[in-house]
């Protein structure tokens, strides 16, 4: 088995930041939906501001919101533009769906390819 990266969000803008938390990722239900993950999923996420690169959980939140929650908190700030990205363990690469956002609205949508 090998991990492979199964969904992705780009360009997610975090909204808001909670240090009080037990520790997760609040992202827009939708969002998460669309691109295929599913709330308590393992994400990383990747802050483009400032290179931060840490492993959570997802929770759905409400549309448009994306929350660092818990120490994520202290990893980015409002504003920041981040990635999110699921994994898988499988065989084979199955493709994957990537999502490119603005103003945290779908604006286009690929799909990675299947291995052959």
């Amino acid at each position: 088995m090998k991990t492979y990266v199964a969904a992705k969000l780009h360009g997610l803008v975090v909204t808001s930041a909670e240090i009080e938390y037990s520790g997760s990722a609040t992202i827009d239900g939708a969002l998460l939906d669309a691109a295929g993950i599913e709330p308590y999923q393992e994400v990383q996420v990747i802050d483009l501001q400032n290179a931060n690169r840490w492993t959570t959980y997802a929770l759905a939140g409400a549309p448009g919101e994306f929350q660092l929650n818990g120490g994520a908190a202290l990893l980015g700030q409002v504003g920041d533009r981040c990635i999110v990205i699921a994994y898988q363990m499988t065989e084979k690469f199955e493709g994957a769906k990537v999502l490119f956002l603005e103003g945290n609205k779908v604006a286009r949508v690929i799909e990675y390819p299947r291995a052959t």
